[in-house]
């Protein structure tokens, strides 16, 4: 067996053991920054909570910066599968109101992503309403051309103005959802 097959099947953990301790420490800050928020995530806290020291989680996975991103990455792409099973077979503007619909149940419902809508990570919000994987998460589940960058930010916009100002409750949302995006959109 040659030095890359045993690295890709571990026989401690059944696949590759870096990708096992990254899913590992991953998860581990997930839970930290669902508890304490992200300003609270640090080396050492992650570090204790995974039971390794800080040169193993470098070696891994990194700083805290890229820690954060993936962590987030991780939870967009949780919400974008949801977002995209709940919309398979619709199109146009029901397509759309569901996708933004489930979207702002989802990031509610995610204790990580649902940091960000804290007055104090609003500025955190903005650079990840910049990502241009947030658009094109938005752009796949509206089912609107991967190009029309201005239709999947307008969406992005109007699912965080909902997480940011709420209505009344989720029938007031649907209310505004059918009255004025839904007619933006042709069947």
């Amino acid at each position: 067996m040659s030095n890359t097959e045993t690295m890709a099947a571990d026989w401690l953990v059944g696949s590759d053991r870096r990708a096992a301790a990254a899913e590992r420490i991953y998860d581990a800050a997930a839970e930290l920054i669902a508890r304490n928020g992200f300003d609270r995530l640090d080396i050492d806290s992650l570090a204790r909570q995974v039971h390794c020291s800080r040169a193993t989680l470098y070696r891994h996975v990194g700083g805290k910066h890229q820690i954060l991103e993936q962590v987030l990455a991780r939870h967009a792409r949780r919400i974008n599968e949801t977002v995209l099973t709940a919309v398979a077979g619709l199109s146009g503007a029901q397509r759309v109101v569901t996708a933004i619909d489930v979207a702002v149940r989802q990031i509610r419902s995610d204790q990580v992503v649902a940091q960000l809508l804290l007055p104090a990570r609003q500025g955190d919000l903005v650079l990840f309403l910049r990502s241009g994987v947030i658009a094109e998460f938005a752009a796949a589940n509206a089912g609107l051309d991967p190009g029309d960058v201005a239709g999947a930010q307008w969406i992005t916009r109007v699912i965080f103005s909902l997480l940011l100002w709420p209505g009344a409750d989720e029938r007031a949302e649907a209310e505004m959802l059918r009255r004025f995006v839904r007619p933006v959109f042709t069947d």
